[in-house]
This record gives structure tokens, C-alpha cells and sequence, in this order.
């Protein structure tokens, strides 16, 4: 049962300090407790923790730009972050955990505000049908947050400039671009300010638990820990990842996200593979690789292999399993 409020801003706009202090703040969070973080990033792609970099983003673009390409803890879809956006993490333990309390903070400021909020979706909020808020989820062990994006006053312009996202996704949005899809919550409340959303979160938050929010500053934090976190975050093998040439490639869009799969056969025989995805299960689809090196290309050995882990995502199992044993003529192996 949570039994303490606890909100923390950062003025810092690096995207690799912020989700560095997003991290460190979910391994000290304990029981009982619920932390707001409020943070902002200067021009950032902040892709999911499993997508291929190249395909999600015009990395020299951004780069050109003085912009920030980071991968982050969760699953889920590359956004773009500028000043005009505020972002949100709720942290606690998972016995405190509750993502429609967690969303329901945010719905409440949203329309305390006179915006007609509501949730939408696998992990969206939207006006309208419009998207102004994307969410995504992680846990490590006990700990847990509940994070995303709200979109006050971005420019439009590089969003599209920068993300590349799979004709798939946008085939089945049924709009030909990023922009048609989104909207600034400033678009609908022209006076808006991040402050005001800031305190409205703020008031919201107290509201929805019946508790005081006590305020936390960084210097209560392991410094030691967050610069840490901040070498892990910087390191490009992390934020850009490993691309293999393989040999096959699969590719799907499912209620739970995209994915690819890239493999090598020998003798029937998956010697190797990767896989990309926008998945919300982002510590199961990870293993998967490794799940299905050394697996013959059938059903059954395959269905057992990707089942087997404790923090099976069954969905995205079946998923990958029917990418995998449908040929490309679309008859099943």
C-alpha cells in the first residue's frame, strides 16, 4: 500500500543524465513509496530498449543537428523530445503497482486543465484521437516505473525530420505521416505553460492517493551511482547496438508491437539471430536470441523454446512463433 508521496524535477535537459537519474531513483525507491519524476530533454530520439537504431531514426540528421540519439530501459516506440514536451516517471515497487491509478494522475491534471483527455489504446493517451502521450512500462526485480511523454508545445518539424517509423505501423494507423498522428496539448489550450502542467500533475498526484507530496532533490542521491548510469546510458554499444548480417528476415505487426527477426539456418537449424521490436515486454523479447540459437526451425521445439522462460510474454510468444513457421508463400512449416 503506498503510504508516501515523494516528486522530483530535474532542470538538467542531457537525456543520458535523466534517464540515469531515472534509474537510479527506481533501484532506491522501497515499499510504501510512490515517486513522481518530472524531466525535460533537449532535442532527443529516445528509442526502446529493443528497436534497431538505424530504422527508427535519421541518426545523422539528428546528430547534425547537435540532437541526442538514447535507448532506453523499456520496451515500446522511438518518440522525439524537445523543451516543448514534459516527461513523467512513476516509480514504485510492484506491490504498489498500478499502471490505471499511475495513468489516472495524469487523465486528471490533463482535463483539470479543460483538455478532454482519455486513454487509447495499448499505451497512448489522445484528444480526439490525436496522441499527446505515449507510455511505457519496466521492472527489474521488485522495482517497477511507469514512464512517458506529454506533448505541450513541440516542434513538429523535426519530429518528422528525425523518426522513421515502419510504413507497417503507419499502414495500420491509416495516416501517411508521423504528424497527422499526434497533437500539442498547447494546439488545444494556447496559455498552457510546462509550469502549469507541472503543478497540475503535482496537485493531481496528491489528489488520486489522498497523500502530501513531499518534494526530493537530487543531492539526496547516490552520486556515486548515477554518474554510473550516466557511462552505461553514454556508451554506444548501448545506445546503438549490434547489427549482424543474417541471412533471413521476418517481419510482423501484432496487437503487442512490431517486430523483426533476422536468423541464419544450417541444416534446418537457427545458428544465430536478432530481433527489433517496439514490444512493451522489453526484458522477455530481449532473451529471445538466445532462446532460439540452437532451436530446430519447427513448431514444437520452437513453441517450447520460447515459452520456457518465467517472464514469458505469451502473446509476444506466439507472435514470433507464427513469423517463424509461416513460409514466405504464407503456408505454415
Amino acid at each position: 500500500m503506498v503510504r508516501a508521496l515523494y516528486s522530483i524535477e530535474t532542470a538538467n535537459t542531457d537525456p543520458r543524465h535523466n534517464l540515469a537519474l531515472e534509474e537510479v531513483l527506481l533501484r532506491a525507491v522501497q515499499p510504501g513509496q510512490c515517486v513522481l519524476y518530472l524531466w525535460q530533454n533537449q532535442r532527443t530520439v529516445v528509442i526502446g530498449r529493443n528497436q534497431h537504431a538505424e530504422s527508427e531514426c535519421r541518426i545523422r540528421a539528428l546528430e547534425n543537428d547537435g540532437g541526442h540519439l538514447v535507448r532506453r530501459l523499456s520496451g515500446g516506440g522511438a518518440v522525439y523530445h524537445d523543451l516543448g514536451n514534459l516527461n513523467f516517471t512513476f516509480l514504485v515497487t510492484h506491490g504498489d503497482y498500478d499502471a490505471a491509478r499511475q495513468t489516472d494522475v495524469i487523465l486528471r491534471a490533463v482535463q483539470a486543465l479543460g483538455i478532454p483527455a482519455e486513454k487509447n489504446g495499448r499505451n497512448d493517451l489522445t484528444v480526439d484521437g490525436q496522441k499527446f502521450s505515449g507510455h511505457a512500462y519496466y521492472r527489474t526485480g521488485d522495482q517497477c516505473y511507469h514512464h512517458g511523454t506529454l506533448m505541450v508545445d513541440v516542434d513538429m518539424a523535426p519530429l518528422e525530420q528525425y523518426l522513421a517509423p515502419s510504413p507497417l505501423k503507419l499502414a495500420a494507423k491509416g495516416v501517411a505521416s508521423v504528424r497527422s498522428r499526434v497533437v500539442n496539448l498547447k494546439a488545444l489550450r494556447p496559455e498552457l505553460t510546462i509550469e502549469t502542467l507541472k503543478s497540475a500533475l503535482t496537485a493531481a498526484f496528491g489528489a488520486v492517493y489522498g497523500l502530501p507530496v513531499t518534494p526530493l532533490t537530487e543531492a539526496a542521491l547516490d552520486r556515486a551511482a548515477l554518474d554510473e548510469s550516466i557511462a552505461r546510458f553514454s556508451d554506444p554499444r548501448w545506445v546503438y547496438g549490434t547489427v549482424k548480417p543474417l541471412t533471413e528476415q521476418r517481419e510482423g505487426r501484432f496487437e503487442w508491437g512490431l517486430v523483426r527477426l533476422d536468423f541464419t539456418l544450417s541444416h534446418g537449424v537457427i545458428q544465430d539471430a536478432a530481433l527489433w521490436s517496439d514490444g512493451l515486454s522489453a526484458d522477455y523479447l530481449s532473451q529471445v536470441p538466445e532462446l532460439l540459437r540452437g532451436c530446430p526451425l519447427e513448431a514444437g521445439p520452437l513453441r517450447t523454446a520460447l515459452l520456457s522462460p518465467p517472464d514469458c510474454d505469451r502473446e509476444a510468444a506466439e507472435g514470433i512463433l507464427s513469423l517463424l513457421t509461416t513460409d514466405q508463400n504464407g503456408g505454415s512449416l
